[in-house]
């Protein structure tokens, strides 16, 4: 069997970029030597000995978690992909005859991100990236939230009991335990049941980039983490969001702060909303569809589940959601607006 030369691998590989493949483009956008220094303190241990196999640089690492969130791959179609796919092995610098990381571990390795809690330091050496390259906050933003769901718990009325008030039944063993999420939440949109997290984020209306975002358990109310959203740095001061976010105190708290509310208004009971309030409200929603591109690009990468326990590892997940969407929409922004 014929074996194929460098040329008929160079031919293949200008195929797929002609045939659409985002990763070159992403590749070269992106400096991922900028994440270094926080991914190298997973290493803070130094090697014992030099024998046996040497660990993945973690640049690479960091790079197979990025392509993983941008698919929606579990850590073994992880693992095979790589092995089978040309763009994601000229994108990792590996090649498929070679060694690759295994499902084991790639799993380690985000695990030892989860641990240390890196995710919010990453994300934000990406947005410095962002600065630099002079894609400023401006227009001002748009903040709201998007239910992340988790795998449902099959519990007894007593463990949901004990569950809420933060102590897990006593009764549950070890391995039990690593197996129930006591984080995730039930709570309620459009008179459907959700159970899992959510991914609160804040968008500048020019650039549909996430300047900031937080996770929490479902059942938290998306204006309980208004003021950890604000942005201060966009260049406007203007901030729309949907009614759930509206009350008498958040007007004047915005405007103490020196935003300009364009919060949704709502009605109360028995004073329906005039036409003018409806016509303004019309108006805003306008700026506010922006919001929910993002969220149904999100969807496409598989960010209405997480498949993980616990907070630590669903906020892990929740900021790798929008660390990468920001990624693709940079490369976006530089190739195509």
């Amino acid at each position: 069997m014929e074996q194929p030369g460098f040329f008929d691998l160079s031919d293949r590989q200008a195929l797929l970029e002609r045939l659409g493949d985002p990763l070159p483009k992403i590749d070269e956008l992106v400096d991922w030597e900028g994440f270094r220094g926080e991914l190298e303190q997973i290493r803070d241990k130094p090697r014992k000995s030099n024998a046996g196999r040497k660990p993945f640089d973690v640049v690479v690492m960091f790079k197979v978690l990025v392509l993983q969130q941008m698919y929606n791959l579990s850590d073994d179609q992880t693992e095979y992909q790589i092995r089978d796919r040309y763009s994601f092995c000229r994108f990792l610098g590996l090649t498929p005859e070679g060694r690759v990381p295994d499902a084991k571990t790639v799993w380690l390795f985000r695990e030892q991100l989860v641990r240390r809690e890196l995710i919010e330091p990453l994300f934000a050496a990406f947005s410095s990236q962002i600065e630099a390259a002079g894609y400023q906050a401006r227009k001002g933003q748009i903040v709201d939230a998007s239910i992340v769901s988790a795998p449902k718990q099959r519990n007894g009325r007593e463990d949901n009991v004990q569950i809420k008030a933060g102590k897990p039944p006593e009764d549950w063993s070890g391995n039990k335990r690593r197996q129930k999420d006591v984080e995730a939440r039930w709570t309620k949109k459009h008179g459907k049941s959700y159970y899992g997290y959510k991914n609160h984020i804040s968008t500048d209306r020019a650039h549909k980039l996430i300047r900031r975002w937080t996770a929490t358990a479902a059942n938290v109310h998306d204006s309980q983490v208004l003021d950890e959203l604000l942005d201060a740095d966009n260049t406007s001061a203007e901030v729309w969001a949907d009614s759930a976010y509206r009350s008498r105190d958040r007007q004047q708290a915005l405007a103490e702060q020196g935003f300009r509310s364009r919060i949704h208004r709502k009605g109360q009971a028995g004073e329906p909303l005039s036409e003018r309030a409806n016509e303004a409200n019309r108006k805003r929603s306008k700026v506010r569809a922006r919001v929910e591109h993002i969220f149904g690009q999100q969807t496409a990468m598989g960010g209405k589940l997480v498949r993980t326990i616990g907070m630590a590892r669903a906020k892990f997940k929740i900021g790798m959601m929008n660390l990468v969407y920001n990624i693709r929409r940079m490369s976006w922004l530089e190739n195509y607006a």
